[in-house]
């Protein structure tokens, strides 16, 4: 059976790893009104209170902790201690919602979770609707003991789903740059962890420089730059199999890899005497395509989510700015026009918007532009933030931002309601959210 250390990209590999996942719907009295938060009317938004009771078993404690920080931090959601109301609440009956209208809940998750006579984990929850009295959804879970962690972030991903209409992001990784040691020899290792902080497997050993990794769209494999004893090359790296291979054989330096929507193809900046242009490979024939041609640096590809577009960072005009273009090349459009500089602009999974990083009067901005250029606003601003990387969802931006000392990871919803911390071991640079893994 895999172990759950094990990276699951695809949704094969998470059931896999999810040692043969069992699922059976707890019905009940399943409630047929959909009442969802409206995340799309702008900040202006009240979140869902939702009461997470203690789960009841011997991992029940944990599971529902879990749970419960994973919606501390989605600004959506806000989890309400359940306090005296539920602290001899029975998961299969109805709660007293008399006593959780008086916490002012909208919401409430009942559970157990422990081990079977098989050994096996069963982990099951219900969500009620206070407001209706009845149950809105209901799931039981049967796997590996091992595996609590992402039945707990499943769980999470179901109830968000219902409540708000719109996808999880708590069953993911992270793909990131661990930064350790003292800041003028840095040692820096290709790394992964759950989107919340914990599991943490290294890739590389830190050997060479690594920067910049990105996931493929099934998260199986990363692009990633490294600094080796030769120029700079991007490299493809198998999670599963740890095998690496140079993405092409190019004269001078390859940098700011992206997977292509399909995962077929990487585009990639080519610099060759002080000139940077952009190329796509194909990974099945290894055949490459030069998509601009020019004396200026493009750098920073990104692919739309239909792949019939790529948004990119150009000094051509002058000034890093964010142009748009066919993903065959041909003209580009810029889209940027505030002030300041703009750099590493990532579309969004919903192609409703293209964040970028933006310096500016001193300041560093992580922000997002509709792709016609309109609807600009900055998320966050302050010393040197970078990077931003979209949640599945396309809801919340990761980034990294420079401190005293080093690097460090933060999330923040895309109205800027919300920013939290995103625990790791030590400095952390260049996050790469993941696809949703089961």
């Amino acid at each position: 059976m895999t172990s759950s250390k094990s990276f699951a990209p695809t949704r094969r590999a998470a059931a896999a790893l999810l040692g043969g996942l069992a699922l059976s719907p707890l019905f009940g009295r399943i409630s047929r009104g959909e009442r969802y938060l409206d995340v799309h009317g702008g900040g202006n938004f009240t979140p869902v209170n939702i009461v997470i009771i203690p789960f009841a078993g011997d991992s029940g404690a944990a599971m529902s902790g879990i749970i419960f920080n994973n919606f501390k931090r989605s600004v959506f959601i806000n989890p309400v201690d359940a306090g005296a109301a539920g602290a001899a609440a029975n998961p299969d009956a109805a709660p007293n919602m008399a006593a959780f209208k008086a916490l002012n809940a909208q919401y409430v998750v009942a559970g157990r979770a422990g081990r079977g006579p098989d050994g096996r984990m069963k982990t099951e929850f219900r969500l009620w609707d206070v407001g209706t009295g009845t149950q809105a959804a209901g799931q039981q879970y049967v796997t590996d003991p091992n595996n609590s962690r992402r039945v707990a972030h499943i769980i999470s991903d179901s109830i968000f789903t219902k409540v708000t209409g719109e996808g999880g992001f708590f069953d993911t990784r992270i793909a990131f740059v661990d930064e350790s040691g003292p800041r003028e020899n840095r040692r820096k290792r290709l790394a992964i962890m759950d989107q919340d902080g914990a599991n943490v497997r290294y890739l590389t050993r830190g050997e060479d420089l690594v920067v910049t990794p990105r996931f493929s769209p099934n998260s199986q494999e990363l692009a990633y730059m490294s600094f080796g004893a030769e120029d700079p090359r991007v490299f493809l790296f198998n999670i599963d199999t740890g095998q690496r291979e140079v993405v092409g054989n190019f004269p001078g330096m390859t940098f700011s890899p992206r997977f292509s929507p399909d995962g077929q193809r990487v585009v990639m900046s080519l610099e060759n005497n002080g000139v940077a242009n952009l190329y796509s490979m194909d990974l099945r024939s290894r055949t490459t395509t030069r998509l601009t041609d020019s004396s200026a640096i493009d750098t920073s590809p990104c692919y739309s989510p239909d792949g019939t577009r790529i948004c990119f960072e150009s000094d051509r005009g002058g000034t890093q700015q964010i142009y748009v273009m066919g993903s065959g090349g041909g003209g580009a459009t810029r889209i940027s026009f505030g002030d300041g500089r703009y750099s590493t602009p990532v579309w969004s999974p919903k192609g409703d918007y293209i964040a970028f990083t933006r310096q500016a009067n001193g300041k560093f901005g992580i922000g997002v532009i509709k792709p016609d250029g309109s609807g600009e606003r900055i998320l966050v601003e302050g010393f040197h933030n970078e990077g931003p990387t979209w949640a599945p969802n396309g809801l919340y931006v990761m980034f990294f931002r420079n401190a005293s000392g080093g690097p460090k990871l933060f999330m923040i919803d895309i109205f800027g309601r919300g920013e939290s911390p995103v625990a790791t071991p030590n400095f952390a640079s260049d996050p790469s959210w993941s696809s949703l893994l089961g």
